[in-house]
């Protein structure tokens, strides 16, 4: 379960989404997002689903990516429908056992929460995995410079949430080695009650702590030993400038949102 997560990787390729401009795809992503909140019917998520699998399919990404990081969350999706079936009250009732109710309106919200959560995390997926670790630093910095106006530190913001997300996979790894080395030494992670397995994994906590703070240091000492001192006077190889291709992806997005908005008016 641990090797299936996802978020913060980064795999290359040259397709049609890679090349898009790291801005263009971070405002995409957003826009995205506040797409998933507009529609507010099953009608209007065919063409969520349907740009979801063509943006999959230009990018060239293999599915069992986007397999690995829907699953670590499958879980908490059930608990979510599980939550709101249980928790929604409505005029239509389908069940009733003992004090469980269930109604419609309880089963459409739920069905609307999973869609929403797993379109969420296959959009945002989709973000890290066409956008290396630098491009998606410049990015944030660009989308931020405007509050340096107001004394906030772009790009040291923007290096901060790099770094946090490009650390996630070596942690990961991490994890994944000092489990496996308590497990040549008998340690139980896979069987046992959902409680008994978390309380197993407490002394993997600290070996990793350590480890952690041992990068921090390391990395902090090689930027030091590079001169680093921040985005004050820095310069880039690699300029950004907008091209065809970003142009045409933001016409996309502006036509699905406009077709969203639309759909919460059909009946």
């Amino acid at each position: 379960m641990i090797k299936d997560i996802t978020i913060g990787q980064y795999v290359p390729g040259d397709s049609f989404v890679h090349k898009l401009d790291p801005r263009i795809k971070i405002i995409l992503s957003f826009l995205f997002v506040i797409d998933l909140f507009l529609v507010n019917n099953f009608k209007g998520y065919i063409f969520i689903v349907v740009f979801t699998i063509v943006s999959i399919a230009v990018s060239k990404i293999h599915l069992r990516y986007i397999y690995k990081g829907l699953k670590p969350v499958f879980i908490l999706v059930i608990f979510t429908a599980i939550l709101n079936i249980l928790m929604t009250g409505g005029s239509t009732l389908v069940f009733q056992w003992k004090i469980i109710k269930i109604y419609q309106e309880g089963l459409v919200l739920a069905a609307f929460m999973v869609l929403r959560l797993v379109f969420l995390i296959i959009g945002t997926s989709l973000l890290t995995l066409t956008t290396s670790p630098i491009e998606l630093t410049d990015g944030i910095e660009k989308l931020l410079n405007p509050l340096k106006k107001i004394k906030v530190p772009a790009h040291e913001l923007a290096m901060m949430m790099t770094i946090a997300l490009r650390f996630i996979p070596t942690l990961i790894d991490e994890t994944d080695k000092i489990m496996k080395a308590q497990m040549a030494r008998g340690a139980e992670f896979e069987s046992g009650s959902i409680i008994t397995r978390a309380k197993n994994m407490i002394p993997v906590l600290v070996p990793l702590f350590i480890s952690s703070f041992r990068r921090a240091d390391e990395l902090a000492m090689a930027m030091e030993a590079r001169c680093y001192r921040g985005g004050e006077g820095r310069t880039r190889m690699k300029q950004f400038v907008l091209g065809y291709r970003d142009y045409v992806a933001i016409l996309i997005i502006c036509i699905l949102m406009c077709i969203s908005i639309w759909s919460r008016m059909w009946r």
